[in-house]
């Protein structure tokens, strides 16, 4: 059966896991209790918040993916595909990984008080850190075949690139500050690692 946590990117998911982890409560404590755009996000909103079309819609259909209804369709695909290539390691480790950091995030916005427009909590994205962990989850199945070199790579660039997309449309629709949005994008890093690490136990101890 093929695993959730492929030995050859087991290395590099864990360096993410540690990079992230620390990343997202260091930016934690450093904005905790603030409100506006101060230090580099100031500089960051006005670069990154792309205004008129087509960058409006773009950042709209990119948030879509990250709204209940837009997450449950993005979930249903990404669950339809591992049942299609026969990793059911991979459709557990997205769910549960999913909820992890769903709820992290959602749990970690009244602890930070973080404040966005005065009156919505913002830190951090729960936006960014499903679209990174169910990123996350798939790079790792789809990438586990390759060489470590490539392999390690791809995975890295596959879940930037999530985040950053994600990251951008929220930070150009004005839902969240870029260091939120790094904030999600750690506590997503943090927990697919150990979710599928602990997935994969889990079955092998069933098969014994």
């Amino acid at each position: 059966m093929n695993p959730a946590l492929p030995p050859a990117l087991r290395p590099a998911a864990f360096v993410l896991a540690v990079a992230g982890g620390l990343g997202a409560l260091v930016l934690g404590l450093v904005y905790a209790g603030t409100s506006g755009p101060t230090g580099p996000d100031a500089t960051l909103v006005d670069a990154l918040a792309w205004s008129g079309d087509p960058w409006w819609t773009i950042a709209t259909v990119i948030d879509f993916v990250g709204e209940p209804v837009g997450a449950i369709v993005t979930m249903a695909v990404f669950l339809g595909l591992c049942w299609y290539s026969r990793r059911p390691r991979t459709a557990v480790t997205g769910v549960v990984a999913v909820l992890l950091t769903v709820g992290l995030t959602s749990g970690l916005k009244p602890v930070t008080g973080r404040y966005i427009h005065g009156e919505f909590l913002a830190y951090p994205s729960g936006h960014t850190g499903f679209a990174a962990a169910l990123t996350f989850t798939a790079a790792l199945g789809v990438l586990g075949g390759l060489r470590r070199g490539p392999a390690s790579v791809l995975l890295v660039v596959a879940v930037v690139v999530a985040g950053a997309a994600m990251g951008w449309a929220e930070v150009t629709m004005g839902a969240h500050y870029p260091t939120d949005t790094l904030g999600g994008l750690g506590v997503a890093l943090a927990v697919v690692p150990v979710t599928a690490l602990l997935i994969d136990k889990g079955a092998t101890r069933r098969t014994q």
